[in-house]
Order: structure tokens, then C-alpha cells, then sequence
């Protein structure tokens, strides 16, 4: 089972362009990255530049409308994300119960779905995507 971990980090909807995470704070959370590739489950891993910096696109009545960022009416984003394979929902849970995150970070976890998981007409209109998926992997 895969499960992405989004880290949510309170605050940083309203981070200005180029800020960037405390040294000390990044040398813990490596420690607890190299714990989840030791163990075997890590699959990838990324944070994400502040929303100051980048774009919505929405689609109101079909057409495109892009917006940059800040986003105002914004509460929550996302600072970053582990995708890790694991046995069980539990399993991500205690693997991101380890996380060194501080008072102002949030976790959440969400399983990713699987193609299996579909009804087979799902499956017969997403034809293709697991050869999508393993040309972003090459």
C-alpha cells in the first residue's frame, strides 16, 4: 500500500518568496528521512518553495484562469511529501508519528489509489496510466 504523508506547516500560506526552513529543523527531518529509506519504505520525497511563489489555475465555466500566489483565502498548505509503501494505514501512521515536526506542522495521510482498487470500466478509461507512470519512473 502506498500513503503520501503531506506535511501542512501553520504559517507558511503567508511566506514570503525564498523563505527557507531553519538548518537545525532541516538536519533533524533528514535523520528521520534517512530512517525511512534504512527501513525500506521510502519511495520519494520533496518540499515545496512557499505559495507566495506559485500559481492556481481554476476553470470556471470551462476556461482556464490562472491566479499567482499569495492565495489570501488560503489556511492550509502544503509544505512538502513523503510517498511511502507500507503494510497498513497504521503502519504510515506510526512512520509519521516519528516525523520531528514542530508545534506549527501537520501530517496528513492519505492512501493512494491503486488501479486495482477501480471498477474494470475505470480501469478500461485510464489505459495507459501505469505506462505513464513507469516512463516518469525510468
Amino acid at each position: 500500500m502506498r500513503f503520501m504523508m503531506l506535511m501542512l506547516p501553520k504559517g507558511y500560506e503567508k511566506a514570503a518568496p525564498g523563505t527557507m526552513p531553519d538548518a537545525k529543523a532541516v538536519a533533524a527531518m533528514m535523520k528521520y528521512n534517512e530512517q525511512l529509506q534504512d527501513a525500506g519504505v521510502l519511495l520519494t520525497l520533496d518540499g515545496l518553495q512557499p505559495p507566495s511563489m506559485g500559481a492556481r489555475v481554476s476553470f470556471t465555466g470551462g476556461k482556464p484562469k490562472v491566479t499567482d500566489g499569495p492565495f489570501i483565502e488560503t489556511k492550509e498548505v502544503l509544505g512538502g511529501y513523503w510517498m511511502i509503501k507500507v503494510n497498513s494505514k497504521q503502519e504510515a501512521i506510526e512512520w509519521a508519528s516519528r516525523c520531528p515536526a514542530s508545534d506549527n506542522e501537520v501530517i496528513e495521510i492519505r492512501q493512494v489509489h491503486e488501479m486495482s482498487d477501480f471498477p474494470a470500466d475505470v480501469q478500461q478509461a485510464a489505459a495507459g496510466f501505469q505506462e505513464l507512470q513507469a516512463q516518469q519512473r525510468k
